[in-house]
């Protein structure tokens, strides 16, 4: 090893704070922003490369299931490599990756590389918080920490608006191709504010078993979540296979990190309340925000008859407070109790699920944007009193490891989230539409009205009223989940006060 490597973390100031933080934002910006981009474009990638609507959804499987691979080795990677060395090569490779994905002439080809980049970008978003925390000064780290937050939530809604436009008026592979200049610059900003950060490298042995049964039972469940409604869940014995192999395989996966010695990922984080605490708010939360998330754009589209692009700019609303906000929670965050900050923001997410669930096929887009622009004030208190608690019993390298930790376990909240409320959608859909057909016969005097109306055609009344009681059926699907998510909101405010002040140390001090 150099000296540099063998000398402890310091209190490293960047020459510049804010290209610092742009190089930073820019990277996780770019990260999180994939996600979501690729969603829109799947029919036309799909038609371009000759493959099925069901084949193409393997393009965001496989980000997803690498990504969640990767994120709990955070603190190992850190260890091995550094914190910024980890950063500029996993944005480097991120970008090399999405030039490759915009060139992929198959299916194949393209699912290959996200699946590389999904393995490549799993660590930049908690050394990310990391990074941001260890270089803002203590009592300027709640705004670090905002920053972020406001990364979390605008770059997922940027993604669908941007991947409709970007795939109806030039071609899905720039939706790749922009990743490359700017992965390009914030690789540049972070090495050139950071590059001379001193870091002790810690080169441990290992942990294969662990490594290996990481893979085997986070990957068969991420699969499992994503392919299970194609499937028909545990009617597949696909699907009981992967269960199985994910069982055993996490099982042995959770005994084995808590008694060895050099873990891939140190379980025992969980020994701190805090940690234990804010993650489990965390993930049990994002799992309902999400909720909201993936059901609003498919309502819009699939009920209301929304284009994919104006089903962006309804749910665009909900990142205008974030934004305005980003500095006042960021500054003044710490004089509350983060606690009352986090009730609160459970609070207007139960309002606005509430409202949502009171909607009917006839609601208008305004009524659509304020809900979700309410909906933005209830986020804008929630990501970074939530993330300042949930790192505030953790030092040093711990902060990594953290938050790679309960990135991952958010990312699996959010995938219980989507298989979970599209079940729930659309079977509710499915009983409501049994329910509903129960009233057209012949002895209903409305329905003699209609078929007299449609010329004496049975056919085509029936026709014309299945497609009524289908989107009915929806809609009432629809609000009876939303019900059911701002009940659970409710519940969820008394579990953040599982966690004790003072809130301090890795996150903002209070």
């Amino acid at each position: 090893m150099t000296p540099a490597e063998n000398t402890p973390p310091a209190n490293f100031q960047p020459a510049s704070l804010v290209l610092a933080t742009i190089g930073l934002s820019l990277g996780t910006f770019m990260q999180v922003l994939d996600i979501s981009i690729a969603n829109v474009s799947l029919p036309t990638i799909a038609g371009n490369l000759a493959a099925s609507r069901d084949q193409s959804t393997w393009v965001i499987t496989s980000f997803t299931v690498c990504q969640a691979i990767t994120l709990p080795m955070t603190g190992f990677l850190s260890r091995w490599f550094g914190e910024v060395r980890t950063f500029v090569w996993a944005v480097l490779l991120f970008s090399l990756f999405s030039l490759a994905c915009g060139l992929a002439t198959s299916l194949p080809m393209l699912v290959t590389f996200r699946a590389l980049q999904g393995a490549v970008c799993g660590p930049m978003y908690p050394i990310t918080q990391s990074l941001m925390v260890s270089i803002y000064p203590r009592d300027k780290r709640a705004m670090a920490l905002a920053i972020i937050s406001m990364i979390t939530v605008v770059a997922p809604i940027v993604g669908p608006v941007a991947g409709g436009w970007i795939t109806d008026s030039y071609s899905w592979r720039w939706i790749f191709f922009i990743n490359v200049p700017i992965g390009l610059l914030a690789a540049s900003l972070a090495f050139g504010q950071m590059g001379g950060r001193l870091e002790k490298l810690i080169k441990d042995r290992i942990d294969w078993v662990g490594v290996a049964t990481l893979v085997l039972g986070v990957g068969a469940l991420q699969i499992l979540l994503d392919q299970g409604n194609d499937l028909d869940w545990f009617d597949s014995p696909t699907i009981r296979i992967l269960a199985a192999v994910a069982a055993v395989s996490l099982t042995v996966f959770v005994i084995w990190e808590l008694t060895d010695d050099k873990p891939i990922v140190n379980l025992r984080l969980f020994r701190h309340r805090n940690f234990a605490a804010g993650t489990f708010a965390l993930v049990l939360a994002f799992g309902l925000f999400f909720s909201v998330s993936l059901l609003l754009p498919l309502w819009l589209q699939n009920t209301l008859g929304y284009t994919a692009l104006w089903s962006g700019l309804a749910v665009a609303p909900i990142g205008f407070i974030p934004i305005l906000l980003t500095f006042w929670v960021g500054k003044y965050a710490g004089r509350f109790d983060l606690r009352i900050l986090t009730a609160i923001s459970f609070a207007v997410m139960s309002f606005v699920c509430f409202r949502f669930g009171s909607f009917n096929t006839d609601v208008d887009f305004i009524h659509i944007a304020l809900t979700e622009f309410i909906m933005g004030l209830g986020v804008a208190l929630f990501f970074m009193p939530i993330l300042t608690i949930l790192l505030s019993d953790l030092e040093g390298l711990e902060i990594a490891e953290g938050s790679g930790s309960a990135t991952f376990l958010r990312t699996l909240g959010a995938s219980f989230a989507v298989s979970i409320t599209t079940y729930l959608w659309t079977r509710g859909a499915a009983a409501s539409h049994a329910h509903l057909v129960e009233f057209i016969t012949l002895a209903n005097p409305e329905v003699r009205q209609g078929i007299e109306q449609a010329g004496g055609s049975l056919q085509h009344y029936g026709a014309g009223m299945n497609e009524a009681i289908t989107q009915q059926a929806m809609q009432v699907s629809f609000n009876n989940i939303f019900d059911g998510l701002g009940f659970a909101f409710l519940a969820l405010i008394a579990v953040v006060w599982l966690a004790r002040p003072p809130f301090v140390k890795g996150g903002a001090p209070h």
